[in-house]
């Protein structure tokens, strides 16, 4: 049996399904393979599931902390299986909103395996599908060193540690990109120790160097250990309580397992001449709006700018950067201007004092933002629209910003500039 249509696309998480939304606009007749859940690995086992549990974390660390306040909390515990079961509930909406927007909009959904034969045709089941074009948005999974295989025990992937029952005691997480810093932050504000181990010269390598060491300040503070030029050589059960973590330096932790935030790979797929790969499968950055992005300039051909994609990592305070970072620039060819987030009056009346406004310009125009602050995510969107479109730094300047909020902290970054 053999049905044709004008895209058919296989893998449903960000990528996928905003291609086929894209095409459906574009009044092209499209087909849906997913062998899995709809939203694909962001919606089910990543941003979202991940978001979810880290607000019941900092709820749970603001109300420890809300004497401070004038607000008495006694008694406080956490019930794991509630903040999953919590977790579980808001994904499961969000994916069934997600199949009834799919279902509306004309979108033909096939939930089995799908083979890609060639650029035109898709089999999946007993049937054959002539596609005009075909995408593949397959996506990618948790990546682990041979030599310390996952096995859902002692060394748990990121798909792994939203299965947790019970909190654990200790654990020992190696790598410290988003990941790894979430969990970190998320066990932390539950009272489990945490030790993180990073292979490169300082924790969360990908960001500029200064909310490095700022962000390992901020975990001296919370007393969240870590390791640097350290990487984990061996895990391996005790008879008598967890497993043994030996690290390159020597030393040996016991806890109760290891969470491997090594990263992602995408899945490995013979590649086809004619087939558009798009989403973590194509190799690229590995965030869900940039394969939103992917996918609306390959089926609608609205361009993008891939060198200003937004990469934040949530918690409190949340870190967002975009643009350039101060190490890779060259010394006397650039100004910039720091703003402690301690200077405005809304971080007081939030208690969320720590961190700061980092801009780079050059030629006056911004060239980098890095931010460590309570809603950074959004502060460093109205810094890309101006470097995307080239605003310079004066016209910014020109803008009124409300008072009292965190954006105050633009401007004044910005007036500081030398």
């Amino acid at each position: 049996m053999t049905e044709s249509y004008d895209l058919g696309i296989v893998g449903a998480g960000p990528a996928g399904y905003t291609a086929a939304f894209e095409a459906i606009k574009c009044g092209k007749s499209v087909v849906l393979f997913e062998k899995d859940l709809i939203g694909g690995v962001c919606l089910n086992r990543g941003c979202i599931p991940t978001k979810t549990i880290l607000h019941s974390a900092e709820l749970f660390e603001e109300m420890k902390n809300s004497n401070i306040l004038g607000i008495e909390c006694t008694d406080l515990k956490v019930d794991l299986e509630k903040v999953m079961a919590h977790k579980d509930e808001v994904v499961a909406k969000l994916r069934k909103n997600l199949e009834l927007a799919l279902k509306n909009a004309g979108v033909v959904v096939v939930q089995e395996y799908a083979d890609i034969i060639d650029a035109k045709k898709i089999q999946a089941g007993n049937k054959l599908y002539e596609c005009s074009q075909v995408i593949s948005a397959v996506g990618s999974a948790p990546f682990a060193p041979k030599s310390l295989n996952f096995d859902g025990k002692f060394i748990l992937s990121s798909d792994d540690i939203l299965n947790l029952k019970k909190l654990p005691k200790k654990v020992v997480i190696a790598g410290s990109g988003a990941i790894g810093i979430e969990w970190a932050r998320i066990f932390s504000s539950f009272d489990v120790d945490v030790c993180i181990v990073e292979m490169a010269d300082h924790i969360l390598p990908i960001v500029d160097l200064e909310v490095s060491k700022r962000i390992e300040r901020m975990f001296k503070m919370k007393k969240i250990k870590f390791y640097t030029s350290v990487s984990v050589e061996k895990v391996h059960e005790n008879s008598s309580n967890g497993c043994d973590v030996t690290l390159s330096n020597g030393e040996i932790y016991n806890v109760d397992f290891v969470l491997m935030a090594t990263g992602r790979k995408p899945l490995e797929q013979n590649r086809i001449e004619g087939v558009k790969y798009i989403g973590d499968i194509s190799g690229e950055i590995q965030l869900a709006h940039f394969a939103i992005k992917q996918a609306v300039c390959e089926v609608s051909e609205i361009p993008y700018n891939k060198s200003l994609i937004p990469s934040v990592i949530y918690g409190t305070p949340e870190i967002a950067w975009a643009g350039l970072k101060e190490q890779d620039l060259i010394p006397g060819t650039y100004q910039k201007s720091i703003f402690l987030v301690s200077a405005l009056g809304k971080s007081h009346c939030d208690n969320c004092i720590d961190g700061f406004v980092k801009i780079l310009a050059q030629d006056g125009l911004v060239i980098g933002v890095h931010i460590i602050s309570k809603e950074a995510s959004a502060l460093l969107q109205e810094l890309i629209i101006a470097m995307q479109n080239k605003i310079p730094v004066e016209k910014i300047k020109q803008v009124c910003f409300a008072h009292p909020t965190y954006s105050e902290g633009i401007f004044e970054c910005l007036c500081n500039l030398k």
